[in-house]
């Protein structure tokens, strides 16, 4: 544990994949096919634009028949199914150079890695593994965790243990990680031109010029 130098946190989806048209289509398809209700997907209203709670904010505007435990159980494994036909025709792209940059940390020793992902953790892995990462010693935590983005950041920096003894930089793609990193006081980098953020990067592709972002 000496070598240690930080923790470094990843978003997944539009951080590391590029996976978002294939979660939208699937998620709606799978809602709709449930509730028979064409969910709105006018996210920018939604307080929280995670799985879970992208069901919770469907359920108090649109289907208040049902319940968060209801909808779950009956939409998780329709839109995991639906997925997995979608990736066998359309497989999910790295961010360019992502794959190369999270292996190089984890090679190198000195890093702890985690993902923090809006998704539920089956379908962010199917997603994930569709674009070739191998994340099985990395820590992640997922909308199965909490609907709120800043939540399920906290309890993937707490997962990590001896969060007080690294420095934690953490890249992202969208407000919702702005917010999270100012919660949380984390180091933010923005992968990406969604948002304008003093530390960015367009990619991973340029290894050497990312790690400066990275605190140690």
């Amino acid at each position: 544990m000496e070598s240690i130098k930080s923790h470094v946190m990843f978003d997944v989806d539009g951080t590391l994949i590029e996976s978002y048209e294939h979660y939208e289509t699937c998620f709606l398809a799978a809602v709709k096919e449930v509730t028979g209700i064409d969910l709105h997907n006018n996210w920018n209203t939604y307080p929280f634009v995670t799985d879970k709670g992208i069901l919770l904010t469907f359920i108090e505007r649109q289907a208040q028949q049902f319940t968060l435990q209801q909808l779950e159980q009956k939409v998780k494994p329709i839109f995991i199914k639906k997925l997995k036909q979608c990736l066998n025709q359309y497989p999910v792209k790295e961010v360019a150079g992502a794959k190369e940059f999270i292996q190089n940390l984890h090679n190198s020793g000195e890093f702890n890695i985690s993902l923090a992902s809006n998704c539920w953790k089956e379908t962010t892995l199917l997603a994930l593994n569709s674009a070739g990462f191998d994340v099985s010693h990395f820590t992640m935590t997922s909308s199965d965790d909490h609907y709120a983005r800043t939540e399920i950041t906290r309890i993937a920096k707490e997962r990590v243990g001896k969060v007080d003894d690294f420095q934690l930089t953490y890249f992202g793609d969208a407000e919702s990680d702005m917010r999270a990193s100012d919660a949380l006081k984390m180091n933010l980098v923005i992968v990406g031109k969604k948002i304008h953020h003093y530390q960015s990067i367009d990619d991973f592709q340029d290894i050497p010029h990312v790690l400066e972002y990275v605190l140690e």
